[in-house]
């Protein structure tokens, strides 16, 4: 299960993909099975010059 901003929870099932733009924020990453493990391949597409690939989130509280 996936929900990235302020979009809806998501299940994706086997052979499914999606994008995903920069500056996404993940607020569920998990996955929907209880017996079954779930694998994800990650593909980034990238300026040769990026150095950092992603972005920790930092809380209004942390801020503060």
């Amino acid at each position: 299960m996936n929900k990235s901003n302020d979009g809806p929870v998501v299940t994706y099932r086997a052979g499914q993909n999606f994008p995903e733009m920069p500056g996404n924020r993940h607020t569920l990453d998990e996955n929907a099975s209880t017996t079954e493990p779930a694998k994800l391949l990650a593909v980034f597409v990238v300026d040769t010059d990026e150095k950092e690939l992603t972005t920790p989130y930092k809380s209004d509280a942390a801020l503060e």
